[in-house]
């Protein structure tokens, strides 16, 4: 028999484990459309194996194929891109779900700022994806197929070649997202428009450093990385100004 005077436990349980179930729910709602949209692409591995690696293939000699290396890697290479693209193509309704969860909890203000952001980030994140095997893979394949010796013949294991498109395709989609960072830092009052511009060299010398980390160690991959990166920050400082204007337009108004 309980205490009078003892608060009841159970209210303050109920909430956190209904948060928990939802989480839950939410979470198996995203892996399940991972999964069946992976079920859906594996017939096809094979053909989306040769549509990555089409990019270096049409640069080399006729005739010439890939070689795998390991017993299990005709298997592996295919399974492991397939299951990226079923992840890269579940994005928006990962996102959804996580959206879904943390929406309640946030004001009106910050929904209506919050969704476009989030969608931006989707859109930049492809968009990265998209110049890094439209643009960027071509002249880098190149540059690599042209500057080795003539009588070395280029022969790429399917397993390396798929860690190394895989790690630009990541590193570019991460580069697009910069102005939304900077959108957010300024919009947060962390660092104004003023003194972000004041730093462009530190900027610059920033986006060649991360070029260097996240790309090959050759010139040509490191600055299509680097200057993109930095047009897409002056992109970012462009609509902080837009947001700040706007502000001050309201307060004036006020």
């Amino acid at each position: 028999m309980s205490n009078a005077g003892e608060p009841p436990q159970e209210p303050k349980q109920a909430p956190l484990i209904e948060h928990l179930i939802e989480l839950r729910s939410r979470l198996m709602h995203a892996v399940i459309a991972i999964l069946v949209i992976f079920l859906g692409l594996y017939a096809f591995a094979n053909d989306i194996y040769g549509f990555v690696a089409e990019p270096l293939m049409a640069l080399l000699p006729e005739g010439s194929q890939m070689i795998a290396t390991e017993v299990a890697s005709p298997f592996l290479a295919p399974f492991k891109l397939t299951l990226v693209v079923a992840v890269f193509i579940a994005v928006p309704y990962v996102l959804h779900q996580a959206w879904a969860f943390v929406a309640p909890g946030l004001y009106d203000n910050e929904k209506a700022l919050a969704l476009p952001i989030l969608a931006s980030s989707v859109a930049l994140f492809y968009a990265g994806a998209a110049f890094a095997y439209y643009v960027v893979f071509p002249l880098l394949f190149q540059f690599f197929t042209q500057t080795g010796p003539e009588n070395v013949a280029v022969m790429t294991d399917i397993n390396q070649y798929l860690n190394f498109v895989l790690k630009l395709f990541f590193a570019f989609g991460v580069a697009f997202e910069i102005p939304i960072a900077t959108f957010l830092l300024i919009l947060s009052g962390a660092t104004t428009v003023e003194s972000l511009s004041r730093k462009r060299p530190y900027i610059i010398l920033g986006c060649f450093v991360v070029g260097m980390l996240l790309t090959p160690p050759d010139v040509v991959s490191q600055s299509l990385l680097a200057v993109p990166m930095y047009l897409l920050y002056e992109v970012g400082l462009l609509f902080g100004r837009l947001v700040r204007r706007k502000r001050e337009r309201e307060e004036d108004g006020e």
